[in-house]
């Protein structure tokens, strides 16, 4: 799957485990990486990312610390994601200590990830990278509560990213994610969910033109309307306090 192959991307001979976990960490975050889904074995997992075992093992021990995975034992064993409650996620609430200010700017450089990703994608994507986005989209578009809409949302994004062929590009957009999916999971309403997939819909059509520059204006207008959606619930969250 195109989202794992940058999930487990190497990360370069100056990693440390610290690394390894904040990449994880943010994919099962942001619900990449599903619930109860197995991971790679140690070996597997220090070869793709290309860091030591010891690195692996360190890793996978403050994950699990963390409780966002569990290993198993014997023949069938491994190491699988944990359900994460909501309430562990959701401790504080997310809007409590961030300003409106810092929505704006981060949705700004989400925006600039996004907009130069969708460019390069637009110009780069196969027509198998594109089928395999379109079901992203439909998964989306079937998407009935506000964690699965960010959820898939989320997927979509990282695929464009992906698609771009610039694994810092990709890597910059599974980062920034580990912020902005969380919050973008409480405000995913009927109708912003309506609005985003449209932004979906023409964002398919641009790159099936191969129009770099319309489907990069797309992405900044789609993380706009997500952006002003969080702002005014910050604002709303404010006010009721």
């Amino acid at each position: 799957m195109i989202t794992h192959s940058v999930i487990f991307a190497p990360l370069g001979q100056a990693t440390r485990s610290e690394q390894v976990v904040d990449r994880l960490s943010n994919a099962i975050v942001t619900g990449l990486l599903e619930a109860n889904e197995q991971l790679p074995n140690e070996a597997e997992l220090a070869k793709l990312m290309g860091v030591s075992h010891i690195t692996i093992r360190e890793a996978l021990n403050t994950l699990r610390n963390k409780n966002l995975i569990h290993t198993v034992r014997g023949r069938n064993g491994g190491s699988f994601v944990c359900e994460v409650p909501k309430d562990k996620l959701r401790a504080e609430h997310p809007l409590r200590d961030i300003s409106s200010a810092f929505l704006a700017d981060l949705g700004e450089m989400h925006a600039a990830i996004l907009s130069h990703s969708t460019k390069l994608a637009s110009e780069r994507s196969t027509r198998s990278d594109l089928d395999k986005l379109a079901e992203f989209i439909e998964v989306f578009a079937q998407a009935q509560t506000p964690e699965t809409r960010a959820q898939a949302d989320m997927r979509c994004l990282l695929t464009i990213a992906a698609n771009a062929q610039s694994a810092r590009l990709a890597n910059m957009e599974l980062a920034i994610q580990a912020e902005w999916a969380s919050l973008v999971a409480m405000i995913y309403t009927h109708a912003l969910h309506a609005q985003v997939l449209q932004h979906y819909r023409d964002l398919q059509a641009a790159f099936n033109a191969h129009d770099s520059v319309l489907a990069a204006d797309i992405a900044n207008r789609m993380l706009q309307t997500l952006t002003d959606a969080l702002i005014a619930s910050k604002f709303s969250y404010d006010q009721n306090q």
